[in-house]
Order: structure tokens, then sequence, then C-alpha cells
């Protein structure tokens, strides 16, 4: 048998998928790129009506899909997500813990209530989705968190609790890459994007992401489909010896 070339390497074909947050955003155009590179592909997010939309939109490449409520700041729901997709496919390979919330409340205003919900489904949603995803998954598979750059940086709003969900994040990828990648054969890494259209971006402050472009070398916000691409990297063969690391897509905007 021949050796795979380089695009055969993106290939996730045969691969089941996991995707948190898949109603609609990010988590959508993750889906349907998922599917693009051939993996079956199991959405979860709070929003039913959404999921459907997203289930469609990957039945349509070919592949096949399931969609099942989920709140990710349950455990329970996080279980049952992972048992859905074992009776439906029999396999997970592939994880990406999307789903999250943000808010944007001056620290001397936030509430207990706000901050912990926050942490809940940003932080603690990820770490319950990947033990679920963890106890089935095969050698050879691979977890992505999607972190943030107001992980690694601050962005001119007050968004403490979600910076510190984002975070957490990033330190939560090296301690599961480092228990799991030797032991499991499970590799596990982050994206940290920058600006790219989504639900919590059309929330900013009139004229805000006009305003953070300056920092931004390449000048413009990005295109959810070139974070795709990033996300079929890390978790195709194509990104096989690559582990623990959080991968920044910001068109430059940590340089300044």
């Amino acid at each position: 048998m021949s050796e795979p070339t380089i695009l055969d390497m993106f290939r996730l074909d045969g691969r089941v998928a996991v995707v948190t947050g898949a109603s609609s955003g990010l988590g959508a155009v993750f889906a349907t790129t998922l599917a693009e590179a051939g993996a079956d592909v199991v959405l979860g997010a709070r929003r039913t009506d959404r999921l459907a939309e997203t289930q469609r939109a990957v039945e349509a490449t070919g592949r096949r899909a399931i969609a099942v409520r989920t709140d990710v700041a349950v455990p329970e729901d996080c279980q049952g997500l992972v048992d859905a997709a074992m009776r439906e496919f029999g396999r997970v390979d592939v994880l990406v813990n999307n789903a999250g919330i943000g808010t944007a409340v001056p620290a001397t205003r936030e509430t207990a209530e706000q901050f912990r919900s926050v942490i809940d489904v940003n932080l603690n949603g990820c770490y319950w989705m990947a033990q679920a995803c963890a106890r089935v998954m095969r050698p050879g598979s691979s977890i992505v968190n999607i972190s943030s750059i107001l992980g690694l940086t601050t962005a001119g709003l007050p968004q403490a609790a979600y910076a510190a969900s984002k975070a957490g994040l990033i330190g939560l990828t090296r301690d599961l890459a480092q228990q799991w990648t030797g032991r499991k054969g499970i590799r596990v890494n982050a994206l940290a994007p920058g600006f790219f259209a989504s639900e919590m971006t059309e929330q900013y402050p009139e004229g805000y992401l006009d305003a953070q472009m300056g920092r931004v070398l390449v000048g413009r916000a990005g295109d959810p489909r070139e974070l795709a691409t990033a996300l079929i990297f890390l978790v195709s063969d194509a990104g096989g010896y690559v582990t623990g690391t959080t991968l920044p897509v910001e068109g430059g905007l940590l340089t300044s």
C-alpha cells in the first residue's frame, strides 16, 4: 500500500466527531467542516431547533449526523451525548469542546451567579465532556478545546469570567495531554481564536471591533473557515505529532 499523500492526512473518513455548541456560529461551521473532511458528526447544544439546521447541513455533505440536546454544565448531559454517539456509531474519535458563553460585566458589578455560570459552561463543561469521551476513545483520537486569545491577552472589554475560563482551559489542555497522550494515545490541544464572526461578536458594543483591528496584523476579522481548517489540522493525522499545545489563530493580534 502506498504512503498517504499530504492531503490524505487531513481526511477524517471513517471517524466520528462530537461537537458541542453546534447549534450556530463557529460550532456549526466546525461540524460541517468535519463532515466535509469525511467524519460523521454528533451534535450537542441546548437549542434543539437550531441543532436541526446544523444536522441538515452536515447531512447535505453526504455524512451522517445525530443531534442531542446537551447542556455541558450538567455532567449527566455530557455522558448522555457520548452514550448517544456510541449507540449510533459505536465509536468517538474526535471531540471539539466548542460550547461557550461570555459576559462583559465590570468586575465590581459581576454577580457570583454570573461568574459561576461562565466557568460552569466554558471550563467545567469542557472537562465533563473530555472525561466522558476519553473513557471510550481509542488510541489515535483527538480532543480540541476552543479557548480564546482572551486566555492569553486582554482586549479592552471587562471580561474577567470569560478570560479566566479560557485561560483555565489552556491549563486543562496541557494537563489532559500529559495524562492521556502517552497512556491512552489521545492527543489534546486547544485553539485560541481571535476575532471571528459569532453570536458573541454580534453583542459587542458598536465600533468595538473596528477599534481592535489596529492590533491585528492581517487587518481584518477572520473567516470562520480559516479557523475550521486549523481544527482539521489538529484532529487529523496531519497533526499527529502535536499535543498539549494551544494554537492561536488571530491574524497576528498577539504580536501587538
